[in-house]
């Protein structure tokens, strides 16, 4: 607990760039969808080139290195395309979620089929998946709005936390003054 509150100014900070990033989510949503599909381009990219690294070192000590080269190549691959095609990357993401939603809606009707035998109530489980399923469509129909509203859920998701971590911050910061008095 000591640690956190000397460190009380790095919870603050933590929450400032989290605030700051819900903030630009909700002004510049298209940018924040830029911004993340090239940082996650980055990340494949650079991981790419060192499990490349990890391959030929392990082909140097005759250890199992295809594998390595293999995603090596894969994560180099997908971080080209991604940065030469940032929107397609976007809609492939939202495509998955899209399946997501379908598949898990599907599977919440079967289970609720299923649990009629056993409980009453069962239909909310069948109205959850319903929800999910038209969830799910909707992305597939509006993907530009659907891009949206994973945006603003993130940044609501970043504002809350943000707020939280700093109010987390403003209470440790007294906490170690009452403790040092």
């Amino acid at each position: 607990m000591m640690v956190l509150a000397r460190n009380w100014w790095a919870l603050a900070l933590r929450g400032l760039l989290a605030v700051l990033f819900g903030l630009a989510a909700f002004i510049w949503p298209g940018l924040t969808v830029t911004v993340l599909v090239l940082l996650f381009a980055a990340y494949v990219l650079l991981d790419g080139v060192f499990a490349m690294i990890a391959a030929i070192r392990a082909a140097e000590r005759r250890l199992r290195w295809w594998p390595l080269l293999l995603e090596g190549a894969l994560g180099i691959l997908v971080g080209v395309v991604t940065f030469v095609t940032p929107a397609i990357t976007a809609l492939v993401l939202l495509s998955l979620i899209a399946a997501w939603l379908v598949v898990t809606g599907a599977l919440e009707i079967i289970a609720a089929v299923r649990l009629r035998r056993e409980i009453e109530g069962e239909w909310l489980l069948a109205l959850s998946g319903i929800a999910s399923i038209a969830c799910g469509v909707l992305l597939v129909i509006f993907p530009g709005a659907g891009t949206l509203a994973v945006v603003w859920l993130v940044g609501a998701y970043a504002l809350v936390f943000g707020l939280l971590l700093i109010l987390l911050a403003v209470r440790l910061r007294g906490w170690q003054q009452y403790v040092g008095a």
